[in-house]
């Protein structure tokens, strides 16, 4: 299996802008937003989907929600509001077999999203 695109963002293969990152976790700017503040948060290890999470990565994908939280706080929408967002396969928007927390604020959201 090729890499995919946030492989080789994490490799440094491609550039990106990256807002957050440790050894588990990196966090990058969007290049398609769909609101001002718009972040990806992506686990180091690849996990292609939702559906492939095991009791093992209990730990990473809470720690995915304690970096939107802190990045929420830098771009200051922890008070306004701000929405997270998972997609799974075709038919929930995901078009990259690697999870990753989308991270979306700065205007107004509707409900339900589309």
């Amino acid at each position: 299996m090729s890499k995919t695109i946030f492989q080789k963002i994490i490799d440094r293969e491609i550039p990106a802008n990256i807002l957050y990152e440790d050894n588990h976790i990196i966090a990058i700017e969007d290049i398609n937003p769909v609101a001002p503040v718009h972040a990806l948060i992506i686990p180091k290890k690849c996990i292609p989907t939702l559906n492939d999470i095991d009791s093992v990565d209990i730990d990473i994908v809470g720690k995915m929600f304690i970096v939107a939280k802190k990045l929420a706080k830098e771009f200051k929408i922890d008070e306004s509001g701000y929405r997270t967002v998972f997609n799974c396969n075709d038919d929930g928007g995901q078009t990259v077999d690697h999870i990753h927390l989308h991270l979306i604020g700065r205007r107004k959201l509707n409900w339900p999203p589309g």
